[in-house]
């Protein structure tokens, strides 16, 4: 499939993430963002990939419908995992801290599953970035908290922000996949399908 056959066919997002709006976006994409509600609960016994595989596939269900049978449907989780331990987006203030706090000098996975429909065919597959950051004081993550209020992100932190451009050591993979979207490796999934 082509770039140009791309502007052909109607792509819907659906997340309401405004990074992933804005990645899809940059990939120079036309596209409607429409978020159904989902179930993004998992097994225990699952593990990371599959939870983030599992959930992804949930909300590219709400889609199932004939009405969106030419049109690509794109829809993605985010996760990340520091020692065998999901750490999702914090409840408050004192989680976040809690969470930053563990994550300091430390490596962690982040996990993004991307589900993809069109025509019928479905697709969905599970993108891996480890992530190192350097030892943040106290004082450093409470002026992250306060200032940037993370809540709504995985890990408790926006590599986009502050804290990435000042605490972040190492990445190992893709960068767009911890902002929440694995752009380079959805374009050749999309090309695929």
């Amino acid at each position: 499939m082509s770039l140009n056959k791309f502007k052909n066919i109607p792509i819907i997002l659906g997340s309401q993430s405004p990074r992933r709006k804005e990645l899809l976006g940059k990939m120079g994409f036309d596209f409607q963002v429409i978020v159904k509600e989902t179930d993004e609960g998992y097994g225990e016994l699952q593990s990371p990939q599959e939870i983030v595989k599992h959930i992804a596939t949930n909300k590219i269900l709400g889609f199932d419908d004939v009405l969106f049978r030419d049109t690509l449907v794109i829809t993605a989780d985010t996760i990340v995992v520091h020692k065998d331990e999901i750490l999702g987006k914090p409840r408050d203030h004192k989680e976040a801290l809690e969470t930053l706090t563990t994550l300091q000098g430390n490596r962690h996975l982040v996990l993004t599953g991307v589900a993809l429909q069109y025509q019928g065919r479905r697709h969905c597959f599970v993108e891996e970035t480890t992530v190192e950051f350097y030892p943040l004081s106290t004082e450093e993550i409470l002026f992250y908290v306060e200032r940037y209020h993370p809540f709504d992100k995985a890990g408790s932190y926006g590599i986009q922000e502050w804290i990435g451009l000042v605490g972040i050591k190492s990445i190992t993979g893709a960068y767009e996949n911890v902002v929440g979207l694995p752009t380079a490796r959805l374009y050749q999934e999309m090309k695929k399908l």
